[in-house]
């Protein structure tokens, strides 16, 4: 086959760096927006925090060398910004009282460390305390060690060296690993986690020895609530078994979560945008953070000045003028992408407030309409991917708390009568029903879509099960209690 080549011509359409950068700055939170803007600043020195300052002292200079032009390509006026106001060239939308600063929070010991240092409180040999640790650095973010004592020997033989076997590693784990705290730490399971817990706190009290045995015994019925079962195979009575399950229940299936959440890092959240009422009317500030003071340097706006007013251009001297138009227009850009991300915030959030009005002024959560993103983007007149990335990681401070933008978003439903609802309604109906129902016979899913029914709401089943999981509601069965 012989090779050919031809001419061709095709429009095509591509965003340009500087589109690319103004949506991913709209995207950032205000946290992260804080180290974006120090990140730029680290990289542009033509750009710079704080007001603009008036040189009263510096005069416009209306003519230019003809020579220096034509050695240049490009117009030394556009990046001067004598001849334009300084709002022009800065951001500046803070109150007086809005200097926020973050405040560094440092984390502790990780998870692993911490139970390192009860380790080294045992007395052990060298070969346990080596196997021991090893064990620790396989439990998981629950505290759990779920791969198998088989694998782990293996492990120990390759890595470490060390030869031991799966009796060895057994007692190890038993006598001094599930030994630390909090209880429950080395379980392989969570039958086996619940009995560590629950047979340290037996103290000879008979309800705690009933719960143990129930767990030791009676796992299997007592997860699917079959308590009629352990009822009869224990002997005990209904008011018995239901001391021991409120025992159980006190329990923390995940032992280790409550460590590995106090080694993270706290993570704050700062509201993008703050709702008020005033006499009625519903206010909305952005967050001053997102409006930060910046300015182009006038250092170098005087550098490229000087360079304009020599005699003819060396090599060097042009490499540098280059390199000082290119800092300024990148300053003058990200100005100006920092104000369009302030505009665009702003213009989204108006509509959502409008939108939403009846919810912001009572906080009831069935007063939320249907909304999704093509509802914004037709009122403010931009892309739905533009309102998603506003939506994106973005809090709303109101006077019934912080929320999330995609809170106010949801689908809409439709009533016998016609009328179109939000999903979240029949949500909140959902969870109040569940919340009120006889736990000693929870509601099916059948019977809540009847019940849904009754109030207007033809929904099947299957959708009635959908909701039920997104609100983190178990079936009927798991809701039985005593």
């Amino acid at each position: 086959m012989a090779l050919k080549q031809s001419l061709s011509q095709k429009l095509e359409q591509k965003l340009s760096p500087q589109q690319i950068q103004l949506m991913k700055l709209l995207q950032v939170p205000t946290m992260e927006l804080d180290q974006r803007i120090k990140q730029e600043i680290e990289e542009n020195p033509a750009l710079e925090e704080g007001k603009e300052e008036v040189e009263d002292d510096f005069e416009q200079e209306d003519d230019y060398d003809d020579q220096i032009e034509e050695e240049q390509d490009f117009d030394i006026d556009e990046y001067l910004s004598d001849d334009e106001p300084s709002y022009k060239t800065s951001v500046s939308n803070k109150g007086k009282d809005d200097d926020e600063k973050a405040i560094p929070l440092s984390s502790g010991k990780s998870f692993q460390e911490r139970l390192v240092n009860q380790l080294n409180l045992q007395a052990l040999t060298e070969k346990e305390a080596l196997i021991a640790t090893y064990l620790i650095g396989n439990l998981d973010d629950a505290g759990y060690i779920e791969r198998e004592l088989e694998a782990i020997v293996d492990d120990l033989a390759f890595s470490q060296n060390v030869m031991t076997t799966e009796e060895e590693l057994e007692e190890v784990l038993k006598e001094h690993v599930q030994k630390l705290d909090p209880a429950g730490i080395g379980a392989r399971n969570l039958q086996e986690c619940l009995i560590l817990q629950m047979d340290r706190k037996l103290d000879g009290d008979i309800t705690r020895y009933t719960a143990l045995k129930i767990l030791q015994d009676h796992f299997e019925s007592f997860t699917k609530k079959h308590y009629k079962k352990i009822i009869q195979k224990m002997e005990i009575s209904e008011e018995d078994l239901k001391d021991a399950i409120q025992e159980i229940i006190r329990l923390n299936p995940k032992p280790g979560g409550s460590l590995k959440e106090s080694s993270k890092s706290l993570q704050q959240i700062v509201p993008d945008f703050q709702i008020t009422e005033v006499e009625g009317e519903l206010q909305l500030t952005l967050n001053g953070r997102n409006a930060p003071e910046l300015k182009v340097s006038k250092s170098y706006e005087k550098m490229l000045r000087n360079y304009s007013e020599g005699a003819k251009l060396k090599k060097q001297d042009k490499e540098a003028m280059t390199f000082v138009k290119q800092k300024l227009e990148s300053a003058k850009w990200f100005i100006d992408a920092i104000r369009q991300r302030q505009n665009t915030l702003f213009t989204t959030m108006t509509a959502i407030m409008n939108y939403q009005k009846e919810y912001f002024k009572t906080g009831d959560e069935t007063m939320l309409k249907p909304m999704i993103l093509k509802d914004i983007a037709e009122i403010v007149d931009l892309d739905i991917s533009t309102i998603s990335r506003v939506a994106n990681s973005k809090y709303v401070q109101t006077q019934y708390g912080t929320f999330s933008l995609k809170h106010f978003f949801s689908e809409s439903l439709s009533t016998d009568s016609g009328e179109e609802v939000s999903t979240r309604k029949v949500k909140q109906i959902l969870t109040e029903a569940v919340d009120d129902e006889d736990k000693r016979k929870p509601l099916t899913d059948e019977k809540l879509a009847k019940l849904l029914k009754d109030k207007g709401f033809n929904i099947a089943r299957r959708t009635v099960a959908k909701y039920r999981e997104q609100l983190n509601i178990p079936v009927a069965r798991l809701r039985k209690e005593l």
